[in-house]
């Protein structure tokens, strides 16, 4: 998008690379492609022009509604299906994620949490891990991300 903005004599070209014109910028608030999760309190996604904001995931296995076993690398791994599945059915992939904020339930399962994620993760988005106790569904870990379409 191109505009002009005029300044006495002097005019200012300004050019907003990346921008269209036409993109939306009020929020879409999108149920979820889950059946059960559809009278939730939450959007699984929130669009607002090409950047989509999901919300935390964790490891859970939706077609049983459980949280899958074995431990925070088994959790990490569902988690991230769990965004990968969300991305791809708003035409986003996990290599358009700019942003993740991990929330484990015990600090010290970071190495093994990280050994799962940077093989999702390769473009490296930014990233805040932090730990704290009471996670849904006694998850071990809870995934949120920003990406773009």
């Amino acid at each position: 998008m191109k505009s002009i903005i005029k300044f006495g004599m002097f005019a200012v070209l300004l050019v907003n690379f990346g921008c269209n014109q036409s993109v939306n910028e009020t929020p879409i608030f999108h149920k979820s492609h889950e059946v059960k999760k559809q009278n939730a309190p939450f959007s699984d996604v929130v669009e607002v022009g090409n950047t989509l904001y999901l919300a935390g995931q964790i490891g859970m296995d939706h077609s049983v509604r459980k949280v899958v076993e074995g431990g925070v690398q088994a959790e990490t791994r569902q988690a991230i299906e769990n965004i990968k599945a969300v991305l791809e059915q708003h035409g986003s992939s996990l290599d358009n994620v700019v942003k993740c904020t991990v929330i484990l339930s015990d600090i010290n399962d970071f190495a093994a949490f990280n050994d799962i994620y940077k093989t999702y993760f390769t473009n490296k988005p930014a990233r805040t891990t932090f730990a704290a106790s009471g996670l849904a569904a006694n998850a071990k870990i809870e995934i949120e991300c920003i990406a773009v379409k």
